[in-house]
């Protein structure tokens, strides 16, 4: 155990030194048409630098079309240009041809000519902020033309083969220009179809937004929202802690664990807002605080869907014993959860062109979808159970008491999982490029009040039936009993002993049933 431990520690301690806002991207061998660089929202004033290096295809033909291309969309949701233009090579496409309405940029690699053209989506004197280093940038003026435009490419040898470097650098300069830009790789290959061309290069990708920030748009409220949001479950969890305490009815094992996910909840938002922070000043990772960051998501993780199998088999509340098929659940849940952690990590900590990033990506989905699954199982088994004992045994009125709170821990955990999966997945593919944070928001807000209606729902109480057996029971009972048709006209013996003062009992007896002793005791008299 300790080694695996160790070996998921190294493994943080990798991802996370390799991992930046400053990007740097390798590509070996890589086959693929196109390749989504990267992905980030630009204010005014932010900048866009590229350095290509050390690239080089197999087999090299100079009539080949390599290059890149840059569009501005509104959300990231939205790419109606590129989207319509996957099934051929777009940089073969005339671009005046388009509408100029749809701002899109190429930057194509003429190796003939070793130069790096550029082309805009509009007409000829379109403005183009777009200049070869950001040295170049501050001796030219920003009234770049499309007409003409182009950057040198220098070729080298090595290994025996030719490679090419080349750089160029885009500037947000008007509120116009102002979006979410989406930057891509081509590789249009002019060979035979039954030839597989590959390509090797490696791209350093610097994306700043004004006042140095390194964060996109959309994610620069994210530090902040962090950082308040730990801090209200560290202040909900207390609250729980001292609510456990006072309390005069049973407290059992559950309420301690979930004490301490909130609590673990609480230290993953902290570390993730410093990461972001740091991420905003320095443009990368600070490693020590990734790595607590990425054990607390990991053990917050696990216990999350501990507790909720543990609460949906009914465990300190209808029964004290884990089954066999409950343990057996436990062995699927725990591993999957664990393995969707660390998915979501390396997906996290993996650039966007990644070849990998695709795989992991559909990876984090499918187990995440199988875990939330899972979790609804026992809660299903629990309200079945209910209801065969409510049929069947003497505490009919406590355990529909019991099944009403398990189907509405069942609606809840289904609006937790429809809530922080599906509806967090629409807003961020529909909200514009500066409100990207709203969707990280929705999901800890859903979070917060699942955790405060779960507390709620199982906290040790008096009235809470999972523990404790109210006095009007007795009554509910006799209720359910009659309305079945085998036990109507029937009526439950209290067997208890109820002491009654003497004084009492006999100020309580009526008229009638004077009249009926005395009866009884003059009728007695006739046998005299």
């Amino acid at each position: 155990m300790k080694t695996d431990f160790q070996s998921i520690i190294y493994l943080l301690c990798f991802l996370t030194s390799s991992f930046a806002r400053k990007h740097n991207l390798k590509i070996t061998n890589d086959a693929r048409k196109f390749i989504a660089l990267s992905t980030f929202g630009f204010y005014q004033g932010g900048t866009l630098e590229v350095t290509l290096s050390n690239f080089h295809a197999t087999p090299m033909n100079e009539s080949s079309l390599f290059g890149f291309s840059l569009d501005r969309t509104v959300n990231d949701g939205m790419n109606p240009y590129f989207d319509n233009h996957q099934d051929a090579c777009i940089l073969e496409k005339n671009i005046t041809d388009y509408n100029s309405n749809e701002d899109f940029i190429y930057l194509i690699m003429d190796l003939k000519n070793k130069r790096l053209q550029v082309k805009c989506s509009s007409h000829q004197n379109r403005v183009l902020h777009i200049y070869k280093s950001s040295d170049e940038k501050k001796t030219l003026s920003s009234e770049n033309s499309c007409r003409d435009m182009h950057f040198d490419i220098f070729p080298f040898e090595i290994n025996g083969k030719t490679a090419y470097n080349t750089s160029f650098m885009m500037s947000v300069e008007t509120l116009r220009e102002q979006g979410l830009y989406n930057l891509y790789f081509h590789s249009c290959p002019n060979y035979n179809p039954s030839t597989e061309t590959v390509v090797d290069f490696e791209v350093k990708i610097t994306e700043l937004n004004t006042g140095d920030n390194y964060l996109s748009a959309g994610e620069m409220p994210l530090p902040a929202l962090y950082c308040m949001m730990a801090m209200l479950f560290f202040l909900s969890g207390m609250f729980w802690v001292f609510l456990l305490r006072q309390s005069r009815h049973p407290v059992f094992k559950i309420h301690y664990m979930m004490s301490v996910l909130v609590f673990l909840k609480a230290v993953s938002l902290a570390f993730h807002g410093l990461n972001y922070h740091y991420i905003e000043r320095l443009g990368f990772h600070v490693t020590p605080f990734a790595i607590l960051f990425y054990v607390a998501h990991l053990l917050k993780g696990a216990l999350l869907f501990v507790v909720l199998v543990l609460i949906g088999t009914g465990w300190m509340f209808i029964k004290h014993v884990l089954t066999s098929r409950d343990k057996k659940l436990f062995m699927i849940v725990i591993p999957l959860q664990v393995l969707a952690n660390v998915a979501e990590i390396i997906l996290e900590e993996s650039e966007e062109g990644a070849r990998e990033y695709l795989a992991w990506r559909n990876v984090v989905i499918l187990v995440d979808l199988l875990c939330c699954g899972c979790i609804l199982f026992p809660v299903v088994w629990s309200i079945r159970h209910l209801q065969e004992a409510s049929q069947t045994d003497g505490k009919a009125a406590m355990n529909l008491k019991k099944l009403k709170l398990f189907r509405h821990f069942y609606v809840m955990v289904v609006c937790y999982i429809y809530s922080t999966r599906i509806i967090v997945y629409l807003l961020k593919i529909t909200v514009p490029f500066q409100y990207g944070w709203l969707h990280e928001m929705f999901r800890e807000m859903a979070t917060y009040v699942f955790f405060v209606l779960t507390a709620y729902k199982f906290r040790p109480a008096s009235q809470n039936p999972y523990f404790t057996f109210s006095d009007d029971e007795d009554e509910d009972v006799d209720e359910v009993l009659t309305e079945s048709g085998a036990t109507e006209g029937l009526k439950k013996v209290n067997s208890r002993l109820v002491k009654v003062p003497l004084h009492q009992t006999l100020t309580e007896v009526t008229e009638e049933e004077k009249d009926a002793l005395l009866g009884q005791s003059e009728s007695s008299h006739d046998y005299d």
